[in-house]
């Protein structure tokens, strides 16, 4: 079995490397079109905008028809591609030889577009695929838009503000009568209604399990009842009929806790550098490590936050030390949180706050209960690790070790700190005064 799933993942990401060289070869042509009808462009001289936009388009339109793709979305590959290439070659290169995943350059293309300084760019781009070469695209995220807001000359509140003004709500049909209601709007938001509705609909699991104990209890003391109706839908479908619930009625109609989902509010967590409250520094803060939330948004958060903890990191490497709190909490589950922030299972992004805390070494076998043997673990990896196999060690810095049933090992590092250093006082100094003369009046 070992040696058949090692052979299985060796041949994959052996396919994976042909496929990046193949679609790295893609994108080469593609960048070399767009140059090419740049160039056609540029004879048209003083045309029309709708002429100097036809070689463009024609390229587009005659690939599109060719691969069979709709061509305003090859226009707007040709454009990607040339500014990959252009602007991200040594993200192109580590792609073409398969040291990173196409989706990995969309996500550093994608948060280094703000980026116009060819130096902050080229640093920005460093930095960014050092981490990308050894973790998934969903990792990835946010910490390329950590690294691109500490080199944006556009300050986090001030971009966040042009981005608030793009929030929607859109519908997309889809099919058998189904459609998707999309909303886009301030990550706090967003990501609170959905805590909201998924503690709600774990409520409302919980008070129908209640029920059918309560139904089968009184089956058995030979008690003559009539079956009383069992919710049966999964945890999306109570989800999904909720926020529909709510968005028209305004609270869920039928609340069979007796009132208590009213009461429900969103939990979200949101990492905070001390120098963002104080007004020293304008980016850094994060939510459910995940994406980063504008520092007016924050304020607001912790004025209304019943209490904190406290991170300590390592002022070099940003490594995670230790944690505390005025009042007395679970302090290994917040050190833990506060380290990992999600899943620490290779390539899962589930928050740690939804997360089981799971002994590296088992607690039947002698393993302690404390920071340098537990982490936190999805229930789906949780029972993937002890089904399969895996093993867990813990190395130095909260490395994780990761040694699956083939015998190939994984090394997970904590997510890495983007460390906001304090912006220099600009007010301008104090002009001198002239002498008084002794024994005149101060004023």
């Amino acid at each position: 079995m070992a040696r058949a799933t090692a052979e299985f993942v060796d041949e994959i990401l052996e396919a994976r490397r042909v496929t990046a060289e193949g679609q790295a070869r893609e994108a080469a042509a593609m960048a070399k079109a767009y140059a090419f009808t740049q160039e056609q462009t540029a004879l048209l001289g003083s045309a029309t905008v709708k002429a100097r936009e036809m070689p463009l388009r024609a390229m587009a339109a005659e690939i599109g028809a060719a691969t069979r793709v709709n061509d305003s979305t090859v226009q707007n590959r040709l454009f990607d591609c040339h500014r990959l290439v252009t602007e991200y070659a040594t993200t192109f290169e580590a792609w073409r030889a398969g040291q990173v995943s196409q989706a990995h350059t969309k996500v550093i293309v994608e948060f280094g577009a703000d980026l116009p300084d060819p130096e902050a760019r080229a640093a920005y781009e460093k930095d960014v695929l050092d981490y990308a070469v050894k973790t998934a695209t969903g990792r990835l995220r946010p910490y390329a838009q950590q690294v691109a807001d500490k080199l944006n000359p556009r300050t986090v509140q001030e971009r966040h503000e042009v981005a608030a003004c793009t929030q929607r709500v859109f519908v997309e049909d889809l099919p058998d009568g189904m459609s998707m209601l999309g909303t886009i709007a301030p990550s706090t938001y967003v990501h609170g209604a959905y805590d909201r509705a998924t503690q709600v609909a774990r409520e409302i699991k919980a008070a129908d399990l209640r029920a059918r104990r309560e139904y089968a209890e009184r089956r058995a003391r030979g008690e003559d009842v009539e079956e009383p109706w069992f919710d049966d839908r999964t945890l999306d479908q109570i989800r999904a009929d909720l926020v529909m619930d709510m968005l028209l009625t305004a609270a869920p109609t039928i609340d069979p806790t007796g009132g208590g989902l009213a009461a429900i509010r969103a939990s979200v967590q949101v990492s905070i550098p001390a120098t963002t409250l104080a007004g020293t520094t304008s980016g850094g803060a994060e939510l459910n490590g995940k994406c980063a939330i504008d520092p007016a948004t924050v304020r607001i958060l912790t004025g209304n936050a019943p209490g904190f903890d406290r991170v300590f990191l390592h002022p070099v490497t940003a490594e995670v030390l230790t944690t505390d709190r005025y009042t007395p909490t679970a302090g290994i589950k917040r050190f833990l949180r506060a380290r990992y922030v999600r899943c620490a299972f290779p390539g899962c992004r589930r928050p740690a706050i939804r997360s089981e805390i799971d002994h590296h070494q088992e607690y039947a076998n002698g393993g302690k209960t404390d920071g340098d043997n537990l982490g936190p673990c999805c229930t789906r990896h949780h029972v993937t690790r002890h089904a399969a196999g895996w093993t867990v060690e813990q190395l130095p810095g909260g490395r994780l070790k990761f040694t699956a049933p083939s015998g190939k090992v994984y090394i997970e590092d904590p997510p890495p700190r983007v460390m906001f250093i304090p912006e220099p006082d600009t007010e301008p100094e104090p002009e001198p005064q002239p002498a008084r003369a002794m024994g005149s009046p101060p004023f």
